[in-house]
């Protein structure tokens, strides 16, 4: 059983210097660096050879989400500027890919850069051109506390409306990693997408996936292999920092998700040979099989996977894949829908026992994070070898850096 108590945050750290952080991508998305780990043996290659050492038959499975224009500025008439950075829709929907499409005004729990600048009930107002239409936007903080703002906006000398999707595309900006410490420039909005990123909602980009270009998408299902493509909207808590020695501490953020029923079936049929691509897809793949071991304990419970919930049912015995799956196809069939929305902040660290995921892509990723801990997770001890490998190869690392195929023991 996993000692929750016994997992220290200083066993997960590594020497990070600044210059080998990727301020900026290739020129070519699939040149860069690959390294394939499979039962502690190491090879180095390039990205778009990953075909040649992927699993016989796997299916690859991808997070389509798209990153929004989150970050928005707003000036003051004394000339303060207060920047909002979008989390969370809350009204008139919670449901991200719905609250794109809002139009005149909704509410969002939101960071707030400059805060104290801002008094409750104080009108920010802009004007943009949204669509080669004249709008004219207002901000209020309507939720002291829980930093909750209101917008709103209207399009001036037309009957006409816009939504909020094409508002924050004219209004905000691409948020980049705060560790690449630079202002976002207009390369970034093609750049810090992947090439198949379709849902719109994510703050940051589910970056394993850059590497990937239509050439490498096409050349994999050439050579057999299936491509899958769920939706987990990333959360800006991605980039939090572990603060406490002892991790079980650490608050997990929330992020959306949403599976289909192809998804499902999909999965179901290649039960053993899945590969997500990126942590997020491996969070979102998890989360689906407890969410399946709750409806096989209550055919009503709600999609919602809690940080700790894998741990709690350590020793016993619990459904497999297959009938977790077939769990949530049932629920599907149930409801008659065709998707199903839900929010999980699980927390995957060493100890944790993978029950749909045989591997992962993914880039090199932040010391002390929730991430290298997945890893460690996935790889065990061997998360280090491959980290020295990296280094001593010159691999670029985290968002527009090099990558992994890690396949697990």
């Amino acid at each position: 059983m996993t000692n929750l108590t016994s997992i220290k945050l200083s066993d997960y750290t590594y020497d990070l210097p600044d210059e080998r952080i990727a301020k900026f991508p290739l020129a070519q998305r699939d040149q860069s660096k690959l390294q394939v780990y499979r039962n502690g043996t190491i090879t180095h290659t390039k990205f778009y050879q990953i075909g040649d050492f992927l699993p016989e038959n796997c299916l690859l499975v991808f997070n389509n989400t798209k990153v929004i224009p989150a970050r928005i500025h707003f000036q003051k008439a004394t000339g303060a500027t207060i920047q909002i950075f979008l989390l969370h829709p809350i009204a008139p929907t919670p449901v991200i890919n719905l609250a794109m499409e809002v139009q005149e005004a909704c509410v969002w729990e939101c960071m707030i850069g400059n805060r104290k600048r801002w008094k409750k009930d104080e009108v920010l107002s802009q004007k943009v051109w949204v669509n080669q239409l004249e709008v004219e936007v207002k901000a209020t903080l309507v939720a002291n506390d829980e930093n909750h703002v209101a917008l709103s906006w209207q399009v001036l000398q037309q009957d006409t409306k816009v939504t909020f999707v094409d508002l924050i595309q004219a209004l905000g900006e691409i948020p980049l990693p705060p560790y690449l410490n630079r202002a976002t420039e207009a390369a970034d909005y093609e750049t810090y997408q992947t090439v198949y990123s379709q849902k719109k909602g994510a703050v940051a980009a589910p970056t394993a996936g850059l590497h990937f270009t239509n050439e490498v998408l096409t050349g994999l299902q050439s050579k057999g292999f299936q491509l899958d493509y769920l939706t987990l909207h990333v959360g800006a808590g991605t980039f939090q920092p572990i603060k406490v020695e002892n991790i079980i501490e650490h608050r997990m953020h929330n992020e959306q998700l949403v599976f289909n029923r192809t998804n499902v079936l999909r999965l179901l049929a290649n039960i053993d040979n899945i590969i997500p691509v990126g942590t997020t897809s491996m969070r979102a793949l998890e989360s689906l099989y407890w969410f399946g071991v709750k409806l096989c304990e209550d055919a009503n419970a709600s999609f919602f996977v809690e940080k700790l919930f894998p741990y709690q049912h350590e020793n016993r015995v619990i459904p497999t894949p297959t009938v977790a799956l077939q769990a949530v196809l049932a629920h599907l069939e149930a409801t008659g829908k065709e998707e199903i929305i839900g929010e999980t902040e699980i927390f995957i660290f060493p100890g944790y026992q993978f029950k749909l995921c045989k591997g992962i892509v993914t880039n090199y990723h932040q010391p002390e994070s929730t991430l290298i801990l997945l890893i460690a997770a996935l790889i065990g001890e061997d998360w280090r070898k491959v980290y020295e490998e990296a280094m001593q190869n010159d691999y670029r690392f985290l968002s527009y850096g090099d990558s992994s195929l890690l396949l697990g023991h």
